[in-house]
Parts: structure tokens; C-alpha cells; sequence
């Protein structure tokens, strides 16, 4: 239900005119919002501007829809590519807050001024993004670190919005046939939940320390650590790491690079998050990906993580593993067991389609594997064949797409498929000894303990059960006394029927005996047994077609 709230009512029309300039007009009639909103010919006017278009016009709606629009660079089902490239590189950049304004946020959340906290701290901001700016700044004991402040009332806003989108997505849900095919209200939940996350900068800092302990055997890889005594739900400072984004490098820095062994140590870095850890950094686009002055990888930017079920990691390891070997079949299948068929899922173009896009990708090009992109492209085929995947699998996707990117700049020549087959084997046996981990076997003992507790007494009352003769065994399989009616009436039309046919037969051979007795000018006895032959016929007709239906109509009694 729509609010009637001025504010709530501006955000519907600023949505909608949106849609209608991106071709979507049609979204707008189909939920009959035209009129309510008061909008006018020209505003549902469909102008197909340029894709650059839409990322200028979602940063200027506000920190909410930057956010929605970094959702939609994933979205191959919701969005052609020229769209999905230009939100990839949506800039979440905006003008600072004013540095009272820092210092009086962080005061009150440390309860401590700047000036007594850090040695130094530099008031002009690092960088300016939508839900915070970051300062550098030097510790007490002269450690350099980054001090990242949150907007001053950007919680109450960004609530206000999700909360007008979430009135037109349950909208569009409910009033179009595109909201039923791709659940616009559950894409928003999942991003509501993941947005409200990366406000809490607590949670953030958990992530930080999370991924450092996960990714500790690379020795290339490096994530910036809080410091707890100067971290709060709207302030994080971090250890400060000097370097440069990969997509940045000059070719002569690159040049000086070991870019082959930089991919491979990020790529599997990432098959590990992914298929052992389930704890995963969802956003490794090209400004969270740095390398570090001693030509290390340094990852940031933690706020927007995505946590995996063993289950869906090991179908996503077979997924990998069909796309690199090519297997399109094999590839639908383990989809299929991801996800779940909505009404009217086209099982057979699913996977006709997803067949057709592992080969695409494989052959010629298979050095050039784009993981990411296909993972995303399933995305999109499974959209439009009416099947729903989890939320955890988009973000999979587009975890893989920005890696990709990062790994390509490093060594254009990278290998995917090799990386993956090689790490397959190490996941599996990792993955096997996790379940004999201590904790599972101590899990088993205690089961195996209460069988072995239990069990004389089970014997027990199995031996007595079987000395008194009470012993009985259900089978539930067919019902006996129904197939053997069955198979009675079916004997009984058969033998009516050979009687008929005998009367049609013996009728037909006692035409041409001359009598006396005649009907309608025919030998009478003749006629006599056609016509008992045919009312006998009518009647087995009859009675067949009256079974039959009453039969259909059971079940749904």
C-alpha cells in the first residue's frame, strides 16, 4: 500500500519518472500509478537516453539509490549491459561535511575530541563517499591510520528511502507481471538488510578482522585492522595502508609487476572465501583492490560481505568446475539444485539457454574464462525462465565480475580454468577434513554413545515382540482389494463384450437359414440376437463412460 506522505509521495514520482525515462513506462501503467502520482505525458515519455545518464541521475536522488544502482551493475536479468557497465563504474563520490562536523561526531562517539585522541589529523577528507568520509590521520604512538566518519543523519534518510522503495516494489510485486517474475520486494530485503549492515561500522570492523584470520596463509595479501578502542557504530579507524588501484597502474608499473603470481594468489584467495570460508567480500571492485608500495594486494572496504551454507558452496565449487570444463548440461543442473522453480518455470529453455552460454564462453577462449560474467548471465536466463535463485548467488556473481576485472589488469594472459580445477582438489580435501574436525567427531560419539545406551533395550523389545507373536510388518504398497476389483470389472467387460460379439457372429451366419417367422421382412431369431447384441453394446458403453468419470472425480472429492 502506497503512503500518502509528501515525502514518501515525491520518492514515488521521482521512481517512477525514472522508470519512464529508461524505457519503462509501461511498469508505471501497468501498476496504474500515472494518475495518482500526477504525472503527465512528457514525464512518462520514453527518452532512451545514454546508459552514462542513469548513474548521474541516481547519485543525484541520494546515498540510498547509489547504493541501489551499485546493486544493479549485477543484475543482467533486470538490465542490459551497457547499463550493468556504466553502474559498475557508478561513483560513489560526493561533496564532505565540514570538519566541526567531524570532530563533533567523533567526540560524541569516542568521547574524547580529535585533538586528544590523534597526534594529527588532516581535516581535509581522503575521500568523500555517500555514507561517510575518511581522514588520515596519526595515532599517539605515531601509527599512521585512516579515521572513517558517517555522515551526519544519513541513517534516518537512508531508512526514509528503503522504506519508499520498498512501497513500490510490494507495488510493482503485486500489480505487473515483472514483479512477479523477479520479486522486486525480496531483491530489496536483501539489500535493506545490507545496506542497514554497512551503517554499523562495528560490523565492519568484525569483517576486517574476520578476513584477515581467514586469508592468513597468503602471504601477498594484506587487510587493514581496526583499532578497537577508537571504533563505534558511526566511527571506524583502521590501519592506514599507502598505495594505488590496480586499474590505475601505468603499463610500466605493471610492467615491473609479477602479475601472474599477483592473480593467482588474489584468485584463490577468493575461491577460498568462497568455497571454504562461506565468508566472502562481496564488492572487490577495482577502488576496494590496492596495491600496496611493497607490491602487496590490499583489500578494503569491508562493509558489504556475503555469507555462504556448506551446501550452496559445494554446488557452487561443481558449478565452477562445469563452466571451466565446458559441461552446459551438467552446469543447469547443479543450478537447479541452488534455487527454486517459480509457477511456470521453463525447465527445458533453462537449460537449453545455460547449455548455450558455457559453450559460448568455452573453446577458443577458454583462457579468457569470465567466470563472473556467466555466473551472471545465469542470473538473468534463470529470471526469465521463472526460477528463483538466492540472494547469496547474486552476490557471488558480482564478486566475481569485479574479480575479473582486477585479475585481467594484472596479467591479461591469467588463467582461470587451471586455477580452479587445481584449487578443486585442495578444497575437497579440505572440506573433507572439516567433517571429521573434532568437533563433528565429538558430535558422532555422543550419537553413538546413545545408541549403544539405548540399543539392549531396543533387542529387548524386538525378542518379546517376536516370542508373542505380534510381530507385524507395514508394507504400505498398492491396496490389494482395490486392483483385485480392478482387474475383476476389467475381466467382466471382456467377457460381456466376446458374448456381443458371439450374438453379432451367430446373427450374422443364421441370416441366410430360410423361416417363416420374419421381422421387417428378416429371419426374426437373426434380428432378435442383433438387437439384444446391440442394446447389450449400449449399455457396456454406457456403463464404461459412467466409471470413468466417476473415477476422475475422486481424487478431487
Amino acid at each position: 500500500m502506497l503512503s500518502l506522505k509528501t515525502e514518501r509521495l515525491k520518492r514515488y514520482k521521482d521512481v517512477a519518472v525514472l522508470l519512464a525515462k529508461y524505457g519503462r513506462s509501461d511498469l508505471v501503467k501497468q501498476a496504474g500509478l500515472e494518475e495518482s502520482l500526477e504525472l503527465d505525458e512528457q514525464a512518462l515519455a520514453e527518452t532512451r537516453p545514454e546508459a552514462e545518464e542513469l548513474a548521474a541521475d541516481l547519485e543525484k536522488l541520494g546515498p540510498a539509490f547509489i547504493k541501489l544502482g551499485q546493486l544493479l551493475s549485477t543484475r543482467a536479468d533486470l538490465l542490459p549491459a551497457p547499463y550493468l557497465e556504466a553502474l559498475s563504474r557508478l561513483q560513489d563520490r560526493v561533496e564532505p561535511f565540514t570538519y566541526e562536523e567531524v570532530d563533533k561526531i567523533v567526540a560524541s562517539e569516542i568521547g574524547v575530541r580529535i585533538s586528544k585522541a590523534f597526534a594529527d589529523f588532516d581535516p581535509e577528507p581522503l575521500a568523500a563517499a555517500s555514507l561517510a568520509q575518511v581522514h588520515l590521520a596519526h595515532m599517539r604512538d605515531g601509527r599512521a591510520v585512516v579515521v572513517k566518519v558517517q555522515r551526519p543523519g544519513i541513517r534516518e534518510q537512508i531508512i526514509e528511502d528503503l522504506e519508499s522503495l520498498n512501497d513500490i516494489a510490494e507495488f510493482l510485486d503485486t500489480h505487473t507481471e515483472m514483479g512477479r517474475r523477479y520479486e522486486f520486494g525480496n531483491m530489496l530485503l536483501g539489500f535493506r538488510r545490507s545496506l542497514l549492515r554497512e551503517l554499523d561500522f562495528k560490523v565492519e570492523a568484525n569483517n576486517l578482522v574476520t578476513l584477515a584470520e581467514n586469508l592468513r596463509e597468503f602471504e601477498k595479501i594484506i587487510i587493514p585492522q581496526p583499532i578497537d578502542d577508537f571504533t563505534t557504530s558511526r566511527v571506524l579507524t583502521m590501519d592506514y595502508i599507502p598505495g594505488k588501484k590496480i586499474t590505475d597502474l601505468s603499463p610500466l608499473r605493471l610492467m615491473d609487476l609479477d602479475g601472474g603470481g599477483l592473480a593467482r594468489e588474489l584468485f584463490r584467495a577468493y575461491l577460498k572465501q568462497i568455497l571454504i570460508d562461506g565468508f566472502v567480500h562481496a564488492d572487490p571492485h577495482p577502488g576496494n583492490v590496492f596495491l600496496t608500495d611493497d607490491d602487496l594486494i590490499a583489500i578494503l572496504d569491508l562493509g558489504m560481505v556475503t555469507r555462504l551454507m556448506p551446501g550452496l558452496q559445494d554446488n557452487l565449487l561443481r558449478l565452477l568446475l562445469a563452466i571451466s570444463e565446458g559441461k552446459g548440461d551438467e552446469a543447469a543442473d547443479i543450478t537447479i539444485r541452488m534455487g527454486e522453480p517459480k509457477p511456470g518455470f521453463m525447465k527445458s529453455e533453462f537449460t537449453h539457454r545455460v547449455g548455450e552460454l558455457v559453450a559460448e564462453h568455452s573453446g577458443a577462449s577458454v583462457a579468457r574464462l569470465n567466470s563472473g560474467q556467466v555466473v551472471l548471465e545465469i542470473t538473468k536466463i534463470s529470471a526469465d525462465c521463472w526460477f528463483r535463485l538466492p540472494q547469496e548467488f547474486t552476490m557471488v556473481a558480482k564478486a566475481l565480475l569485479n574479480l575479473d576485472r582486477v585479475v585481467y589488469t594484472l596479467d591479461p594472459n591469467f588463467e582461470p580454468t587451471a586455477v580452479i580445477r587445481q584449487r578443486a582438489t585442495e578444497i575437497l580435501q579440505r572440506n573433507l577434513l572439516k567433517t571429521i574436525n573434532p568437533v563433528n567427531l565429538i558430535g558422532g560419539v555422543v550419537e553413538l554413545k546413545e545408541f549403544v545406551e539405548k540399543l539392549p533395550g531396543r533387542i529387548n523389545n524386538i525378542l518379546d515382540t517376536v516370542g508373542n507373536n505380534e510381530l507385524k510388518v507395514n508394507v504400505d504398497a498398492i491396496d490389494e482389494k482395490l486392483l483385485v476389483e480392478g482387474f475383476q470389472k476389467v475381466a467382466n467387460r471382456i467377457t460381456l463384450g466376446l458374448i456381443l460379439a458371439a450374438l453379432i457372429v451367430g446373427a450374422a451366419m443364421l441370416m441366410r437359414v430360410e423361416t417363416s417367422f420374419r421381422i421387417l421382412g428378416y429371419p426374426g431369431l437373426p434380428m432378435i440376437f442383433f438387437l439384444i447384441a446391440a442394446l447389450g453394446g449400449l449399455g457396456l458403453v454406457i456403463n464404461i463412460i459412467h466409471s470413468d468419470v466417476k473415477a476422475r472425480k475422486k481424487p478431487n472429492q
